[in-house]
């Protein structure tokens, strides 16, 4: 049964013949027959139209601290309102939030909430929050909720925040980009091979033309997650390959959080990341020239602060999710004046 009031028109949809339609807020760009739901199961050809039966649904709820996200160089030590909703466009082997992102919506409705954008921005500012993330599950396939969501929050001087796969199209993400500050991309593994198996998906580099697009023309703030999986993806190719894509197509300064895997969903049977392969993609990236490279879900490592590359003093302590910030002016380093490409305080939207 759908809930009437989470039906929304999709904008970036696109009618064919016998009443298909075909969707185009993600790069599966999924043709449907009427009936029919895309790969994201949230999005249904209602009579020749296309329509997202997700809008304002939402699975989860908690102001959390930015760091979590993980995001280091944007509004450090801040809280933001995190939200989530239902399902998703992979189908990650390792997925840990796989009980709201492997599940269709009939199954969850009677735990499904209904929140308005515009209670959204009002609890964000009750709670005395920095602004809003939409994370949890894949932010993409709930795409009309958050462009409203954002441009309300936009409007009350909130920043706003995609925890994202990075499967987004263009021309979404144009429609996102004047309204969104940051886009933190998972960038899972660095060939053909690894996509395939671990994510159900072919064209993956897709996500890498969409994280270089939020930065270079909409101004959007982005850091990179490898959560690195024993076996899979920690190899010194890949990582080398990853590590200096980010450097030659994002800067330098991009952030690069490795975080460590633990057993979840179809891979339990794989251990946890030993602390020295984490350890060894720290040197890696550094060697190819990455400035900010953290280790995360290791709480206490000593990678997890921010520290100025040019004179070494320590900018930020992180210890978990405590966050002590002890020097930093606007995006430069207060001792040298090194850039450090921190955030600080809400962008001018930009215009494209």
């Amino acid at each position: 049964m759908l809930v009437k009031e989470a039906l929304k028109e999709v904008p970036l949809s696109e009618a064919l013949p016998g009443s298909r339609v075909r969707c185009h807020v993600c790069p599966w760009r999924c043709n449907l027959a009427p009936g029919k739901v895309g790969v994201c199961s949230v999005r249904r050809n209602i009579e020749g139209k296309l329509f997202a039966l997700n809008y304002g649904l939402v699975s989860s709820a908690a102001v959390d601290p930015i760091e979590k996200k993980p995001l280091f160089h944007f509004f450090p030590g801040t809280s933001v309102f995190s939200l989530g909703t239902w399902g998703c466009n992979f189908h990650c082997l390792h997925c840990q939030n796989w009980e709201i992102a492997c599940c269709k919506l009939e199954e969850v409705e009677k735990e499904a909430q209904l929140l308005s954008p515009e209670r959204a921005v009002e609890l964000t500012l009750q709670y005395h929050c920095g602004g809003i993330a939409w994370t949890y599950n894949e932010p993409t396939i709930w795409f009309e909720y958050t462009l409203d969501s954002a441009r309300l929050a936009r409007e009350r001087g909130l920043y706003t925040v995609y925890v994202t796969n990075g499967y987004i199209t263009p021309e979404a993400l144009d429609m996102l980009g004047p309204y969104l500050d940051a886009f933190r991309v998972d960038v899972k593994g660095f060939t053909d091979k690894l996509y395939r198996y671990l994510a159900k998906v072919t064209r993956w580099r897709e996500v890498l033309e969409a994280a270089v697009r939020a930065k270079a023309k909409w101004g959007m703030h982005v850091e990179v997650v490898t959560n690195i999986i024993p076996t899979l993806n920690d190899d010194e190719a890949q990582l080398t390959a990853l590590a200096t894509w980010i450097r030659d197509s994002l800067g330098e300064l991009t952030p690069w959080h490795i975080t460590r895997f633990y057993p979840s969903h179809q891979l339990l049977h794989l251990p946890s990341t030993p602390i020295p392969t984490l350890e060894r993609a720290y040197k890696i990236g550094k060697r190819v020239g990455l400035k900010f490279v953290y280790l995360g879900n290791v709480p206490g490592h000593p990678t997890e602060s921010t520290t100025c590359y040019s004179c070494g003093k320590v900018l930020v302590e992180r210890s978990g999710y405590q966050t002590r910030i002890l020097g930093v002016t606007g995006s430069r380093c207060p001792h040298c004046g090194a850039e450090i490409y921190m955030r600080t305080k809400v962008q001018t939207p930009a215009t494209g």
